[in-house]
């Protein structure tokens, strides 16, 4: 990375009125870090490097590390059925496995699906946000509706199968899902300023989410979203936490050399060159990796990371608004290319 890799990202900042922070680091040289827009704009305080932003289904690979640090124990395997280790009466757990929740293949009723419903919000029409503080809390908005698709039968984005996920943490640690990720994840990748905060106790330096409405006026998403994340999303972190979850990660920090690859294989093709691993986005060229990639999309939340292999790029870019971290990567992997065509 070089100068003129800053100034241009400095310039697309500016230019897309962009609200967040952003880190760039090639291999051992220095990161790129920059912040824009404010944390809290009543107050007009500005985002930085180190403030803490909301990730959405970006911490979904949490979940799926997780799992696989319990998988490497040898308290459960990828193919266990999952009825083995839930207490919830749930009429169609048989034949559904952990390999089939971590690949998003279960089949099971998704309690947020975006092919019903096109905006988060309308969960908190008829269920008060205010009381989804622990995962059981959300099994009432899928325990009794009927499957989507048979287990195994194609890739289905669901949120409801990490929910369950983080439930057989539970049910096999005997600890809260949050407290495992903290304890075990967090702290083993140095992500001290990392966490899953309730709205209603947010620590300092943490950007409030910002939904800006058509007529130019704004509002938070402190209503939008359940007041304290888990499993499937809404945990917070800083764009170092982030880069340091990368290096842990890619350096056998957080699980051995066999899970490691495991977890990072394109088990299910998404479409075209797109795959998922286990709780990890995959692009392939032909048949090497491309980039391993998370995504996180919430009404005032909008993230994106990836690590590129080829060239230990490690991108990071969150937003406290529902857009702009995704045209940002585009902008990296437009400058990647055209230093290969020199």
């Amino acid at each position: 990375m070089n100068k003129n890799v800053t100034k241009r990202f400095q310039y697309i900042t500016k230019q897309m009125n962009y609200s967040g922070a952003l880190l760039v680091r090639e291999g051992k040289q220095p990161s790129i870090k920059l912040s824009s827009g404010y944390r809290n704009r009543s107050e007009e305080l500005p985002n930085e490097v180190n403030t803490r932003f909301g990730i959405a289904s970006g911490c979904k690979l949490f979940t799926a590390i997780a799992i696989c640090q319990l998988i490497q124990l040898g308290k459960l395997s990828f193919h266990d059925d999952i009825q083995d280790y839930l207490d919830i009466e749930l009429p169609w757990t048989n034949g559904i496995t952990v390999h089939h929740l971590l690949t998003h293949t279960s089949g099971v009723p998704d309690y947020f699906d975006e092919e019903v419903m096109g905006d988060f919000e309308e969960l908190w029409e008829e269920n008060p946000m205010y009381q989804f503080r622990q995962l059981c809390d959300f099994i009432p908005l899928f325990q009794q509706q009927p499957m989507k698709m048979q287990p195994g039968e194609r890739f289905h984005y669901n949120n409801t199968g990490y929910i369950l996920l983080g439930l057989i943490v539970e049910k096999v640690t005997g600890t809260s899902f949050t407290q495992y990720i903290e304890e075990h994840i967090f702290k083993k990748a140095h992500m001290y300023h990392s966490g899953y905060f309730s709205f209603d106790s947010l620590p300092s330096q943490t950007a409030l989410g910002y939904i800006d409405e058509p007529d130019g006026t704004w509002r938070t998403n402190m209503y939008s979203l359940p007041i304290r994340g888990g499993a499937d999303g809404g945990a917070f972190i800083t764009v170092d936490d982030m880069e340091r979850l990368w290096d842990a990660l890619m350096n056998y920090e957080l699980l051995n050399a066999d899970y490691t690859k495991k977890l990072l294989t394109p088990h299910v093709h998404e479409n075209e060159n797109s795959f998922y691993g286990y709780g990890i986005w995959i692009e392939k060229s032909r048949e090497s990796i491309r980039k391993y990639h998370l995504m996180g999309y919430d009404p005032g939340v909008n993230f994106h990371s990836a690590y590129y292999p080829d060239n230990a790029i490690t991108f990071v870019a969150c937003s406290n608004t529902s857009n702009g971290s995704f045209h940002l990567m585009k902008e990296l992997e437009n400058n990647l290319r055209l230093k290969q065509l020199h």
